[in-house]
């Protein structure tokens, strides 16, 4: 949409994990860890807030999903990544479809470093609010984490009257809210070349990196309508 966004990359491949950080046009700060070590994707967004509207400085939220192989390329290959020109400006090769996203299950933070220990430093400010989905939580069940930190939260088939925010009119109300977040430029795929030897033999070798764009869309429950200020009709 013409918007230049500069985000940072950084990668430890000994702990097996990456981080990508960005700012959004309107100023929030969104953050990507995946630790794939523990198969788990942390989205974390500082957003502003509307301190005429009786909102703190910033709000912070952390929604943390199951990190599928093959998403992202290896934490090994992004370090050691090289920019030449760290100020050119890339367009991603392939913008991936937007993933709608129901968080309908609140994270407890004290017990998250179980999940990832990632959670602990990412989700610092946003201790009140971490969300994941049901079906990501049967996954890490499986894998033996502590049911205990997960908690279900108030569904539409629980309470009949629960809107969108953006329909709701009394600021003090429960309702579904609505944040949307991308992932302008990430590397999501090694490009694998061939080379032939003296005697005819092929193989294969890693000969660069395929970018994607991605955008995110996470439905979920807040106690108020005064925690969803930015998704209203405009």
């Amino acid at each position: 949409g013409g918007q230049v966004t500069e985000e940072s990359l950084q990668a430890d491949s000994g702990s097996d994990c990456i981080s990508l950080e960005l700012r959004t046009a309107d100023g929030a700060l969104v953050t990507l860890t995946a630790d794939f070590r523990q198969e788990v994707k942390i989205f974390r967004a500082l957003i502003l807030g509307e301190l005429e509207r009786g909102q703190s400085q910033f709000q912070a939220l952390c929604f943390i999903t199951r990190l599928h192989r093959n998403e992202i390329i290896p934490s090994e290959s992004m370090a050691k990544l090289r920019q030449k020109n760290p100020r050119t400006v890339r367009q991603a090769e392939e913008v991936r479809g937007l993933e709608h996203l129901s968080m309908d299950v609140a994270v407890n933070f004290s017990k998250g470093a179980q999940l990832s220990s990632h959670i602990h430093n990412v989700c610092a400010e946003a201790k009140e609010a971490i969300y994941t989905r049901e079906e990501d939580v049967k996954f890490w069940l499986e894998k033996g984490v502590d049911g205990s930190m997960f908690e279900v939260l108030p569904q539409t088939s629980d309470l009949p009257d629960l809107q969108r925010c953006k329909l709701c009119a009394d600021r003090w109300k429960p309702c579904i809210c609505s944040y949307s977040l991308s992932i302008e430029w990430y590397p999501c795929m090694l490009k694998y070349c061939k080379s032939r030897d003296a005697g005819g033999k092929v193989s294969s070798y890693k000969c660069g990196i395929r970018s994607c764009q991605k955008g995110y869309t996470f439905d979920y429950y807040v106690p108020q309508k005064q925690l969803c200020l930015w998704d209203e009709e405009t």
